[in-house]
C-alpha cells in the first residue's frame, strides 16, 4: 500500500519548485494563483531568492506547502494514495492532497498559521533542542522534572531522535540533564520559538478560529494526524485534531508505525528535501521509500 508523506519546516531550499513551474502548465497556474492569494510573489523568493528570504516565517511555511501540494496535483491520476500524513506543517499538505481541504483554503490557513506562530514567538522568547540517542521515556522524565519552566517533548521523529521545546532557561536546564543522563547530543536548534508546546497557545487560539470557519471535506483516504498518530476521515475530527496540533507533540514515529501496521509498505515523500524518507527508514528498514521534488 502506498503512503504519501509531506515534509515540514526546515526542508526549504532556494530553487524549490522552479522546474515544476517552468515545465508544467498546471503547476504554473497554481503557483500564480498562490501569488495572488498571498499578495506577494512567493515564487520569486522560492526560485531565486536568498536563504534569508526563505527563512522568513511568512515565506517558509507557504513555500513548502506549495511545493508539496502542487507536486501532488501535477501527478493527476497517478496520485492514488492509500493513506497520507505530514510532519507538522506537512499535515496541511497531506490534507489538501487527500481532498480534505481545497488548495485555496489550505494555503490561507498555512499563511495564517505562519503569522500566528511568528507573533507567539515574538511574545515569548523560547526555543527547541534536538536530543539524540536517549530513550523517549528518559527524555520525557527529565522534561517533566524541570521546575518552574515549560519544557516538553515536541517531535518524536524516530527512535533515538527527539526534539524538545520550551522556555530558554528550561531548555538549557534540560539539555544539561539530558547529556548527564547519557544523550549523545542535546543541541539547541536555530528556530524562532517553542513550536508544539504550550507556549504556542496564542497561535493555537488564533488559528482555531480560522480552522473552524473553513469547510473540511471527507478525504479520499485516511489522513494520519500528528496529535494522535491515528487515521482520520471524519471532517470534524480532522478539524479538532488540527486545532490541537500547534500545542501538541508531532508523533511521527508512532504515525509511521501505525501506517505500516495498517498495510503501508511504500512511502513516497512529496516536496522539498528527503528528511522524511530518512526518518521512515530509521523507523523500519524493510519498507520502500522514494521522493519527488
Amino acid at each position: 500500500m502506498k503512503a504519501y508523506v509531506f515534509p515540514g519546516q526546515g526542508a526549504q531550499f532556494v530553487g524549490m519548485g522552479k522546474d515544476l513551474y517552468e515545465n508544467n502548465p498546471l503547476a504554473k497556474e497554481l503557483f500564480e494563483k498562490a501569488n495572488d492569494i498571498l499578495g506577494f510573489r512567493i515564487t520569486d523568493m522560492m526560485f531565486s531568492g536568498t536563504d534569508e528570504d526563505l527563512r522568513q516565517t511568512k515565506v517558509t511555511q507557504p513555500a513548502i506547502f506549495l511545493h508539496s501540494v502542487i507536486l501532488a496535483k501535477t501527478l493527476g491520476d497517478q496520485f492514488q494514495p492509500d493513506m497520507t500524513a505530514g510532519h507538522s506543517l506537512g499535515e496541511f499538505s497531506a490534507l489538501v492532497a487527500a481532498g480534505a481541504l481545497s488548495f485555496e483554503d489550505g494555503l490561507v490557513l498555512v499563511s495564517k498559521r505562519a503569522m500566528a506562530m511568528q507573533k507567539a514567538c515574538e511574545a515569548t522568547p523560547s526555543t527547541m533542542a534536538a536530543v539524540l540517542a536517549l530513550a523517549d521515556e528518559k527524555v520525557e522524565e527529565i522534561c517533566g522534572s524541570i521546575q518552574d519552566e515549560i519544557v516538553v517533548c515536541a517531535n518524536y521523529n524516530c527512535p533515538g531522535q527527539l526534539v524538545i521545546s520550551g522556555s530558554i532557561p528550561g531548555i538549557d536546564a534540560a539539555c544539561e540533564q539530558l547529556l548527564a543522563a547519557g544523550a549523545k547530543r542535546a543541541l539547541k536548534l536555530n528556530v524562532g520559538g517553542a513550536f508544539h508546546s504550550p507556549l504556542m497557545e496564542p497561535a493555537r487560539a488564533e488559528l482555531a478560529a480560522a480552522i473552524e470557519a473553513t469547510t473540511f471535506n471527507t478525504p479520499v483516504c485516511p489522513v494520519y494526524q500528528n496529535v494522535n498518530a491515528s487515521p482520520a476521515t471524519d471532517p470534524s475530527t480532522i478539524q479538532t485534531n488540527l486545532i490541537a496540533q500547534l500545542t501538541s507533540p508531532v508523533r511521527w514515529t508512532q504515525t509511521v508505525l501505525n501506517m505500516i501496521a495498517d498495510g503501508a509498505d511504500h512511502f513516497i515523500e512529496l516536496g522539498p528535501g528527503n528528511v522524511l524518507q530518512g526518518l521512515v527508514k530509521k523507523i523500519n528498514k524493510e519498507v520502500t521509500t522514494e521522493g519527488m521534488q
